[in-house]
């Protein structure tokens, strides 16, 4: 439900834009590892093409995850306000929540996440917010690279997904050619609604630690 002004975008400027189908996010429970990865087949053997995928907050790191195990079925990462460089529980107000479905978890991670000691071989794009509320902002911060990249915006947390310029930047990047990415540019007449994104430094705990590792 939480997508679904996003999607409908989507559908309207073309694409074929699905939800993961699986209800309520709640971790990585058997039906979440294995319905994600079965989605991800299905719809790169329906179109014969890489898929985008869009992950919000933790379906962010479910994404980034998807993207590393199959390389070759996935044309990009978006993710929004997603935790993927959380270093500490302090560092998210969802973690009682998180830790309440514990016991159903397939997936037990320690932190700092050690699939984020790899960097990502396909295109990604981080959508993160210094108002965001849940999350600290830090833990959402890339590693800029080629193809690699930050976008902060002024919403919340939970308003990430249906924000006008998380919308744009999201239909921006899928806008490239397929084999061909470059990094955000907000239009001028945006810009004002794009603050200038952070870079992860030795001096910020959280990619302090990242380096460490």
């Amino acid at each position: 439900m939480s997508t679904r002004a996003l999607r409908a975008v989507l559908r309207k400027l073309g694409y074929d834009a699905h939800g993961w189908g699986l209800g309520r996010n709640i971790g990585p429970t058997a039906n979440c590892v294995k319905g994600t990865r079965d989605l991800l087949d299905h719809l790169s053997d329906k179109h014969q093409r890489p898929v985008s995928l869009i992950g919000w907050s933790l379906g962010g790191i479910f994404a980034r995850d998807l993207a590393r195990r199959s390389p070759e079925s996935v044309r990009q990462v978006v993710t929004l306000g997603s935790p993927f460089r959380l270093a500490r529980h302090s560092q998210s107000r969802a973690t009682k929540v998180f830790d309440r479905f514990s016991h159903l978890h397939v997936e037990h991670r320690t932190l700092p996440l050690e699939s984020e000691n790899t960097p990502l071989t396909v295109p990604a794009t981080s959508i993160y917010s210094h108002y965001d509320g849940i999350v600290h902002w830090q833990t959402c911060l890339d590693t800029p690279g080629e193809r690699c990249e930050n976008i902060a915006v002024m919403a919340s947390h939970l308003g990430l997904g249906h924000h006008p310029a998380s919308i744009w930047a999201v239909a921006d990047r899928l806008a490239q050619r397929e084999g061909e990415w470059k990094k955000f540019r907000a239009p001028l007449f945006l810009r004002p609604a794009f603050p200038k994104p952070a870079t992860p430094t030795a001096a910020d705990p959280v990619a302090a630690h990242d380096t460490a590792a």
